[in-house]
């Protein structure tokens, strides 16, 4: 019988924080359970963690069933009021200790029964480095060693109006730099070659501290406080939002890897106005451009939202435009 198992939906993030949830979940001595870490960005998301609820159910009947994340925060009531569910635990809660210390027994259905509903946990705390739960490493399926994800930022301030993201995980906030050096020092100890650098939104990194020390800013140093790792790897990026200090470094720091995914979601102008975003189709190409004439050999990738509301074929065209002379590798997201 397996003591800790997390299913998790959704995101590279949340996939760093369910290997946070299994190992609190694990030293609060929890036994046959089963965490749900859901994700909230497409229906299908949602439709899919439901299903794996009442998969868990019908499959080990008496194990205590524990749904979280971003889909379990914006809409705690729907997954309460499942049988199947013994208790919810919104995003803050997830990653503290004392949410599994104190998780509750598993209810066996009684005979001609219902599950009792669960009672949703709510408490969001300030996002700091050292009250985020245990090292935020997350090893790829046969990449043990390889690579480690290191969450440096949470949440965003940003609005895009096809982003429920923010609701579920509250404003921007950035872990200090003290605390990533510790965690990088930690990481190489353990033997990872390679770090991701990851968040909700990583470009507003800093913001929120004092200082207010940019991405790049914050890379410098921990390169500097850190040197032993060969390769460092940043996840997503606003096009709109690169620091002069980041492109200097993609251009002179061979430890950088030259890879930048670039978060377009599309590349017409009244598209981008209507999601919100913060960039021009113009810049957009300038980014992707100008991270070539720094790095030739960069890789460069995008996400791009097919069938926005309104958007018709041409649109979707100059998208694909817009992404298509830099080279870069689409992934496409159907709404």
């Amino acid at each position: 019988m397996t003591a800790v198992e997390v299913v998790t939906f959704g995101c590279r993030l949340n996939a760093l924080e369910s290997g946070v949830i299994e190992r609190l979940a694990g030293g609060a001595g929890l036994q046959d359970t089963i965490i749900v870490n859901t994700c909230a960005v497409t229906a299908e998301a949602e439709r899919q963690a439901r299903q794996a609820i009442r998969r868990a159910r019908r499959e080990r009947p008496d194990a205590r069933i524990i749904v979280t994340g971003c889909a379990a925060t914006l809409d705690p009531q729907r997954y309460a009021a499942l049988a199947e569910v013994d208790l919810i635990l919104d995003n803050a809660a997830k990653l503290r200790p004392e949410s599994y210390a104190a998780a509750p027994h598993p209810n066996p259905l009684p005979a001609g029964g219902e599950r009792e509903s669960a009672v949703p946990l709510k408490s969001l705390a300030p996002f700091t480095g050292r009250g985020r739960g245990p090292r935020g490493a997350w090893e790829g399926e046969g990449r043990v060693r390889a690579c480690a994800y290191l969450q440096v930022q949470q949440g965003c301030d940003h609005r895009c109006t096809f982003c429920i993201i923010p609701y579920a995980r509250g404003p921007s906030r950035s872990v200090p730099l003290d605390s990533i050096v510790e965690d990088a020092r930690a990481l190489v100890v353990a033997g990872y070659r390679e770090i991701v650098l990851t968040g909700v939104d990583l470009t507003a990194y800093g913001a929120d501290l004092p200082d207010k020390p940019s991405l790049g800013h914050m890379v410098r140093q921990l390169l500097a406080a850190v040197p032993e790792p060969p390769r460092l790897r940043l996840s997503s990026l606003d096009p709109s939002e690169i620091d002069d200090e980041l492109w200097d470094l993609l251009g002179d720091e061979p430890r950088l890897m030259p890879h930048l995914h670039l978060s377009l979601q599309a590349g017409d102008d009244l598209i981008l106005k209507r999601m919100k975003r913060r960039h021009s189709r113009a810049q957009a190409i300038a980014a992707a451009r100008h991270a070539r004439a720094l790095r030739p050999d960069v890789a460069l990738g995008a996400d791009l939202i097919a069938g926005f509301p309104t958007e018709t074929d041409d649109m979707f065209r100059r998208s694909l435009d817009a992404s298509a002379p830099p080279g870069c590798a689409l992934s496409a997201l159907p709404r």
